[in-house]
């Protein structure tokens, strides 16, 4: 069965997509994040999403496809004008991670590694440090990640093994960083280390280092399930000397700052569920409609009725949760932790139900839906695996019941 025609036709894309918004959750959007989320689904339609399935196949890195956004000035929606940002919502960037998702997943991983690379330098790094590093991430000059994820301590963050030595001139940094989104061409990489193992967390301390540095080396990007147009490598750090004026915040501060940067990274991947589950739900309407015309059979009807219903719950909770975040800044860890488990658990059901309403259509490539299950897969592993979201909103639960 050859690809669908909303790959490689923009204003197919386009019609099919905006055929299929729901109201209700426009409804929660402003002018302008309205007006965000069109000028996103237009470059993605035209530029994103022609290329991802070839970038899926071959392993190539959706560079075209990043910079497309860029040159769309869509690339920085939650950062200051002053920083190369335009000053945008945390709904307008949902919105945005989700269309983006709905065309590439990996292009959305690409794009929101680039955020949250510059997010903890915005928050607790000098002026200097964020007039230097932030407008490249921004503007696609360089790209950036996020070292947190070590070998050995996986969700554990507290229990990080990567150790900073202070000496004269700063720090010297040792130690090893493993599924690092874009680890192997990273030219700003913020790293977690601790200088005092035994303090724990709060031993836990944040640094901007530049990609070029001595004594920094890159593995092989590793080989994966899906994302394949993204890239995920390994970064070894062998006494690389850190200026102290590129410390982010506080020694021993760096909990705080990952604990206000999960936020947004919860954001995007609860926006990549979405996504997801959208993209499949397009691609199997797409797909029937081939196969029978515009007549349904009625278990597929149904089936796609439960769907739909919940992606749009999906949206709704995801763009509630997001203005909350705009409105308090910090809403309750349970919300943000129910956001990003329901919301990816989402996009893996809605694939994982698109491939059985294909039946045996639903593993052909160039359908694109069995993408969709592969790339959803992760979603429910980082920035928190869900299983540690459900621990988080219980003891969320435990709290709010002492209260009563």
């Amino acid at each position: 069965m050859a690809a669908l025609e909303i790959d490689h036709d923009p204003e197919s894309y386009l019609a099919w997509h905006q055929a299929l918004d729901e109201s209700a959750a426009d409804a929660m959007l402003s002018k302008r994040e309205l007006t965000v989320r069109a000028a996103v689904r237009d470059v993605v339609a035209r530029e994103v999403a022609p290329r991802a399935a070839a970038a899926d196949r071959d392993h190539v890195f959706v560079h075209e496809s990043y910079q497309a956004l860029v040159k769309a000035g869509l690339a920085g929606l939650v950062f200051p004008e002053r920083l190369s940002g335009t000053g945008d919502t945390n709904v307008a960037y949902a919105a945005a991670v989700e269309e983006i998702t709905a065309g590439c997943a990996a292009t959305s991983l690409v794009y929101m590694t680039q955020m949250h690379a510059a997010y903890p330098i915005l928050i607790a790094g000098s002026d200097e440090l964020a007039e230097r590093y932030i407008p490249p991430l921004l503007t696609g000059e360089t790209y950036g990640a996020l070292g947190i994820t070590e070998p050995n301590a996986g969700s554990d963050v507290s229990s990080m093994r990567t150790v900073a030595t202070p000496h004269a001139d700063g720090y010297r940094l040792s130690g090893a960083k493993t599924f690092i989104t874009t680890g192997d061409r990273a030219g700003v990489i913020v790293c977690f280390a601790t200088i005092d193992r035994s303090r724990g967390r709060d031993g836990i301390t944040a640094f901007v280092l530049d990609g070029q540095w001595p004594g920094l080396s890159r593995g092989t990007p590793l080989s994966k399930l899906g994302m394949n147009g993204s890239s995920t490598a390994e970064l070894f750090f062998d006494a690389v000397e850190v200026p102290e004026d590129h410390l982010l915040g506080e020694p021993g501060g760096g909990w705080h700052i990952v604990m206000n940067s999960v936020t947004k990274s919860r954001i995007s991947a609860a926006a990549q569920g979405v996504g997801l589950a959208r993209a499949a739900y397009v691609r199997t309407l797409c797909a029937l409609k081939r196969l029978h015309g515009p007549r349904l059979p009625d278990e597929a009807a149904f089936a796609l009725a439960t769907l739909r219903g919940q992606i749009l719950q999906g949206r709704l909770l995801l763009f509630a949760v997001a203005r909350q975040v705009d409105l308090a800044g910090e809403p309750p860890v349970g919300q943000i932790g129910i956001m990003k488990q329901s919301c990816t658990d989402l996009g893996w059901h809605a694939a994982r139900e698109a491939m059985r309403i294909l039946g045996p259509y639903g593993d052909i490539a160039d359908l694109g839906v069995e993408r969709c299950l592969r790339d959803a897969k992760v979603t429910q592993i980082y920035d928190g695996t869900n299983e540690v979201q459900r621990m988080l909103i219980a003891r969320d639960t435990a709290r709010a019941l002492k209260e009563l």
